[in-house]
Parts: structure tokens; sequence; C-alpha cells
């Protein structure tokens, strides 16, 4: 596989994380609602678990607001990635069925760490918590594929 593909999953990723922020932060300005606590709380059990010092708690606060929203990138460029894999080695899903697959993947992907690492009990949310994590996976379900397909079109494709 040459690496085309995967620089544009990579590409494809990076947008679809663009977008659910985006579509996160827009939802923080309609309800007023505050950020969410789970990405830096993501980022204190990873280093913890890597057992990297980040600094005294005031500087330990500022990096792991910073470490959060950077794990969330990563695991939506990675998911690109992967998808870029898989979809190299057989016919690229249809525009529906990608966004459900990389905006379902990316979730469950976030879902299911943060609940290995003890941050989040999806068992405990409420429907209106399930909205606020389903809708933001949508777009970048939607923004990724987009991207994916256009990058990928037949004219476009490089050897």
């Amino acid at each position: 596989m040459n690496r085309t593909p995967l620089v544009d999953g990579a590409v494809a990723g990076a947008v679809g994380s663009v977008a659910l922020n985006v579509v996160s932060y827009v939802d923080m300005v309609l309800r007023a609602r505050p950020a969410s606590s789970t990405p830096e709380e993501t980022a204190r059990h990873v280093a913890g678990l890597a057992h990297v010092d980040l600094g005294p708690e005031d500087r330990a606060a500022n990096r792991r607001a910073g470490l959060g929203p950077l794990l969330g990138y990563g695991l939506g460029i990675a998911a690109g990635v992967v998808f870029a894999v898989l979809a190299a080695r057989r016919r690229t899903p249809s525009l529906p069925v990608a966004v459900l697959l990389l905006g379902g993947g990316v979730m469950a992907a976030s879902d299911a760490s943060m609940t290995a690492l003890g941050v989040t009990d999806p068992r405990r949310w409420s429907r209106t918590d399930w909205l606020s994590d389903a809708v933001p996976h949508l777009a970048y379900g939607m923004a990724a594929a987009t991207t994916w397909h256009r990058l990928r079109r037949p004219s476009s494709r490089r050897g």
C-alpha cells in the first residue's frame, strides 16, 4: 500500500476532528453548557498510566487542558488512517456507510477508552448526554467521510 491513502486518511480524520469540535462548541454556546471535563480527566489518567509527571498542580492543570484536546485530535486522525487502511483493501464504502463507520468508530473508541480508564460510565448517561456525544461524532463522520470521498475520487487517485 502506498502512503497516499494514509495521508488522505489522516487529512480526513483531522477535518472530522475539527468538525466535531466546532459542533461541540456550538452546543456549548446554544445551551450555555460548560466544557466537558472528560478530555482533561482522560489526560490525567493517561499521564498516570504512562508515569509522566505533569509538574506542580497549577502547571499540570494547564498541561491537561492542552493534552485532552490533543488526545482527541490524535484519536480522530488515527481513525482516519485506520479507515484508509481498511478502505484501501476493498472498494470504498458509500458515503452513508463511511459516515457511520467513521463517526460510530470514533465514538466507540473514545467512549470505550474513557470507560476503561474510569473517566465516565455511559450506562449512567442521560438521553441528553448521549445526544451531546452522538451529534458531534456524527459531524466527525460526515466531515471525515466527505473529505475521504473527495480526496479519493477517481480523478484524484495517485499511484
